[in-house]
């Protein structure tokens, strides 16, 4: 009997935002469900399906923390979202900085001169957007220095280097017509000195920009023409880099992630992995085909290849179910166009899931459903599920898995798990066998 070839690559495709709710207007359906998506149905029929979760039920998750369990991070060791998004940037942080999300929005203030905000995301064109960063230098207050730095847009980092701390609250309330937060230390380093000053440094720095952006030429232009001022920035998501191990020690496979945003660079840079970054364009469809053959190239150089793309969480943003079903058709398309030479390489493990749900209605910005998942590939159990949606996945074999427990299957799948107990290596690995020192005899006498 030949004996059975099993995998050494998983490609990943992450439907960045796929999990929905049901909606009235598509029959109580989720958009996957409502979609029509031959390919992915086809894809369900060949392997075996389940939902997963990067944390728990009912527990909405941004999309770097999704990820960074996806990647197999521990929760201890995740840094935040702005050190993240430094790093995506290209910045090169030093372990005390504390760096935070920051983007101009129009504030007003009501008259208790208490500051709200009146428009979260504002219009503008390059060049005053430019004008707008050039509008604030580096700020520096009790041996304390901020800098901003423009990432995508109206969108940056800001950096506080000194003795700080990223114990503090946001200031960026994420509806319209909502007070600003004022900058607190959270409650458990309510006491903390360096927590304490970095909220008293970062007010004062908020209040100068809102100053500086107020009288600045280009708000008394946008002012003059009736344009919304921008004239504030708010910020959220303070972090600092924390240690941690890479993929390639913990879990022994040479990672890869194909993606277009500035937030998985910065969780590849953080968790060991090479990045390739593919722009997008208004063809999602054809995105995917792209990102496919990329990955196709690189076989031979990864062990674990992660393709993603955003669009089906940009289109539930829209709060339109119909746009999100359109964009799932046509990565359904797209993946039609591109995967088969994959699934006829029995040296491939093909994974299918998305990092969170993206509710196209409703107030949330991401939701707490878990979102389906699937695997195709030699030795995969095949259950009897022939639809790739939310609900058809939840009779499938893989049951409904959370956190790390997606890569730890990998590995499995990949032949490449560790029995428990076994210590082959000193070092603390989740992969087998593991890279350890070869044992050598003495030398023999010589006569």
């Amino acid at each position: 009997m030949p004996e059975q070839n099993v995998p050494d690559t998983c490609i990943l495709i992450l439907l960045d935002g796929l999990g929905d709710r049901s909606h009235p207007q598509l029959g109580h359906r989720t958009p996957l469900q409502a979609a029509h998506t031959p390919y992915l149905d086809r894809l369900a029929s060949l392997g075996g399906t389940g939902l997963y979760h990067a944390t728990l039920f009912g527990q909405p998750l941004p999309s770097e923390n999704a990820h960074f369990a996806i990647f197999g991070g521990m929760p201890e060791e995740f840094p935040g979202r702005g050190p993240l998004e430094a790093l995506g940037a290209g910045l090169d942080l030093c372990p005390d900085d504390v760096a935070m999300l920051a983007h101009f929005a129009h504030l007003e203030p009501d008259n208790e001169n208490r500051l709200i905000l009146r428009h979260d995301k504002v219009s503008a064109s390059p060049d005053e957007i430019r004008r707008l960063f050039d509008s604030l230098e580096d700020f520096e207050c009790d041996g304390v220095t901020l800098k901003l730095h423009p990432t995508n847009g109206m969108f940056s980092v800001l950096t506080m280097g000194g003795d700080v701390a990223p114990h503090i609250t946001d200031t960026n309330p994420m509806v319209d017509g909502r007070f600003i937060p004022k900058v607190l230390p959270l409650a458990p380093y309510a006491d903390d000195p360096p927590t304490r000053r970095t909220a008293r440094i970062l007010t004062e720095y908020l209040k100068w920009a809102h100053r500086r952006l107020t009288d600045a030429p280009i708000n008394r232009s946008r002012r003059a023409s009736g344009d919304i001022p921008v004239n504030g920035l708010v910020t959220q998501r303070a972090g600092r880099l924390k240690p941690c191990l890479p993929m390639r020690t913990r879990y022994g496979l040479r990672g890869l992630s194909i993606a277009s945003g500035t937030i998985y660079a910065g969780l590849a840079r953080f968790t060991g992995m090479d990045f390739l970054k593919v722009p997008d364009t208004d063809d999602p469809g054809a995105d995917m085909v792209k990102r496919i053959s990329l990955a196709r190239e690189r076989l031979g150089d990864y062990d674990f290849i992660h393709v993603h793309t955003k669009t089906p969480d940009q289109a539930a943003h829209s709060k339109d179910p119909d746009a999100k079903v359109r964009v799932i058709e046509s990565l359904d398309r797209g993946l039609a166009r591109s995967l088969e030479p994959l699934l006829e390489d029995d040296s491939v493990l093909l994974a299918v899931t998305a990092d969170h749900s993206t509710p196209s209605c409703g107030k949330l910005i991401h939701s707490g459903e878990p979102v389906p998942l699937m695997f195709i590939g030699t030795g995969v159990r095949r259950d009897t599920v022939t639809s790739f949606d939310e609900i058809s996945v939840a009779c499938g074999c893989l049951g409904a898995m959370r956190g790390p427990e997606l890569l730890f299957t990998i590995l499995n799948y990949l032949d490449r798990a560790r029995l428990v107990g076994i210590h082959d290596s000193p070092d603390p690995v989740e992969y087998w066998p593991g890279d350890h020192e070869p044992f050598i005899l003495d030398p023999k006498p010589q006569e």
